[in-house]
């Protein structure tokens, strides 16, 4: 017996020296010590070069910078368009006030057509789109319905104020609207929009064309562009709408180089046929 324990005492002493060298220590290796140093090393080194690229501080912005008390009327923003004013003389005429009122009013609006993905999230693309053309003097009509929508004298119109999917919007009038490119992101993914006009919309040229041909009209048939600033460069966007029936410009043949785009648009398009806005709204 005595001998048999004997035996297993050198198998026991093994096991417990294995089971001893797995247990983990809180103790770090030289190898790690090294390793730590120099992320340490390489981490404050970055640091320091992060500090070393940032600009410097602009003149006048600094405490011991002089200020004149005009810089109350100055544009921090230090635009191209602030440079050339301030490089131009001060004209005080009633032409130039009317135009820089004009230019305000411009921007203005152009701030309150952008985006705006909280009404998106609430209303939903289809009832979103036609709340912004209604509110700015446009018309809107929806499927199964058999009348266009308007907005009151007093600029009100009965929808609802939030999603309802029995709203889908098949035609959209923006005639004669004050419509900027910041705006155009507001009509977007209507799948079931099927005419759509920005008759006498001056502010309509080739970049807006190119938003709309991206927002997502896979059933658009019909595109009024008469009395915009489209030119040949904005055609070739059209390629976007695969089911585009009839394109109204202002004068397909009003020059040689338009009446040329045209026919090799209709060539790649055979559906499609492109009149004047004088057959149409004649």
């Amino acid at each position: 017996m005595l001998h048999r324990v004997s035996r297993g005492l050198p198998s026991l002493r093994r096991c417990s020296l294995r089971s001893a060298s797995t247990v983990p220590t809180n103790q770090a290796q030289p190898g790690e010590e090294e390793v730590s140093a120099t992320v340490k090393r390489i981490r404050s080194e970055l640091a320091a070069d992060k500090q070393r690229l940032k600009w410097r501080t602009p003149i006048g912005d600094r405490p011991e910078d002089w200020n004149s008390k005009l810089k109350l009327f100055s544009n921090a923003e230090q635009t191209s368009d602030f440079i050339v004013m301030m490089q131009k003389p001060i004209d005080l005429s009633p032409r130039s006030i009317r135009q820089w009122w004009e230019n305000r009013e411009e921007r203005i609006e152009r701030h309150m057509q952008q985006f705006v993905p909280e009404r998106h999230k609430i209303l939903g693309a289809e009832l979103a789109a036609a709340h912004f053309i209604l509110y700015r003097g446009g018309a809107v009509k929806f499927v199964n319905d058999t009348h266009w929508r308007r907005a009151s004298k007093d600029g009100e119109f009965n929808l609802p104020n939030k999603f309802d999917p029995r709203y889908k919007v098949e035609a959209l009038r923006c005639d004669n609207m004050e419509l900027y490119y910041e705006g155009l992101e507001n009509l977007r993914c209507l799948d079931s929009l099927k005419f759509l006009s920005f008759h006498n919309v001056e502010s309509f040229d080739d970049w807006c064309l190119d938003r709309i041909s991206g927002g997502g009209f896979p059933n658009l048939e019909v595109l009024d562009l008469s009395g915009t600033q489209i030119t040949t460069n904005g055609l070739a966007c059209l390629y976007r709408f695969p089911k585009l029936k009839l394109l109204i410009l202002n004068d397909p043949k009003e020059t040689l180089e338009l009446e040329l785009a045209t026919v090799m648009l209709e060539e790649s398009m055979p559906a499609l046929k492109i009149v004047g806005a004088g057959a149409i709204h004649s």
